[in-house]
């Protein structure tokens, strides 16, 4: 099959995400999570040459996507790909000589084009390298830290990503396994924290499980706090930050920044007691994909969209 954009990967809560910009098509936009390029195309759409938008991911297949697919936009020169961590948005900003950005789009899950990478171990439902890595070219692996954390800590990571009850008896079952030979792929993994799940919640359980490796191999939870708060202070009075979540862990800290302008949650008040927030809510509700939606593209169904404007 020829790999198309939409191929690639399915853009969740499209038109809620962009509807959500307010654009204006002469404004400074940024999708910090490019993947591919269905939220970017969106957004170009509605923006004129006077326009831009720039885009991180920092995965290889992601920056070939945007070769492919947006030569075209990069020739006109309203579209700038950076190959990066969204955790270094500041920095590129300002290497572009942009100081304020008039909206910014996030959609934090995991491309479903990962997920159906078997050689990138991402999923339980193959046998492959436990890597999961989103940029290959530096960092630990999940093989890596299976293999070298304490057990004290990898029970940590299993609790505080993967919401797992039995964390400190999978970690010790690992610390056991390993020190007879290393754990290296999915299905070795899975060998020693399968007999923990319940049967009835195996496939949930494993799920959380990946998850929580995931998070930690890429340090999700720093990057997306560290995206926030450049964020909040590039986005110009009336700019609108529009971000999918797909866990808890995400969704409280964009809902945190979003109420109290921190990602710890922490209320300031005004000498009348009102709390300062550079932000003010578009949506009272998070807004979650249609019935329909989530048929089509069974990813979507975690999802939550929530929208706030700059003060």
């Amino acid at each position: 099959m020829t790999t198309t954009a939409e191929t690639y990967h399915v853009p969740v809560l499209l038109k809620e995400s962009v509807d959500g910009l307010n654009i204006q098509p002469g404004g400074v936009y940024v999708d910090v999570t490019f993947g591919g390029g269905g939220h970017s195309r969106e957004i170009l759409d509605r923006i004129s040459r006077d326009g831009h938008l720039y885009s991180f991911d920092q995965d290889a297949d992601a920056e070939k996507n945007a070769g492919k697919f947006f030569a075209e936009q990069q020739e006109r020169g309203c579209f700038t790909f950076v190959r990066s961590n969204f955790r270094y948005l500041k920095n590129w900003m300002r290497y572009y000589g942009v100081e304020q950005i008039d909206g910014l789009l996030a959609d934090l899950g995991v491309s479903s084009h990962h997920f159906d990478d078997e050689s990138r171990g991402f999923s339980f439902r193959f046998d492959a390298p436990l890597d999961m890595r989103m940029n290959k070219r530096a960092g630990k692996t999940a093989a890596d830290i299976v293999n070298e954390y304490e057990e004290g800590t990898l029970a940590d990571v299993f609790y505080q990503y993967g919401e797992t009850k039995n964390a400190r008896r999978i970690a010790s079952a690992i610390v056991k396994q390993r020190s007879q030979r290393p754990i290296l792929t999915t299905q070795e993994f899975i060998e020693v924290a399968e007999p923990f799940c319940r049967k009835e919640q195996e496939k949930k359980e494993l799920a959380k499980l990946f998850q929580a490796l995931r998070i930690e191999v890429n340090q999700e939870m720093r990057a997306l706090k560290e995206m926030l708060v450049s964020a909040t202070e590039l986005i110009k009075p009336g700019g609108r930050l529009s971000v999918i979540t797909y866990h808890s862990l995400e969704d409280r800290s964009v809902k945190n920044i979003m109420k109290t302008g921190n990602t710890e949650g922490k209320r300031q008040q005004d000498f009348y007691g009102r709390i300062e927030t550079p932000f003010v809510a578009v949506n009272s509700k998070v807004i979650v994909p249609s019935d329909e939606e989530q048929e089509k593209n069974p990813r979507s169904r975690s999802a939550k969209l929530r929208i706030a404007e700059k003060r």
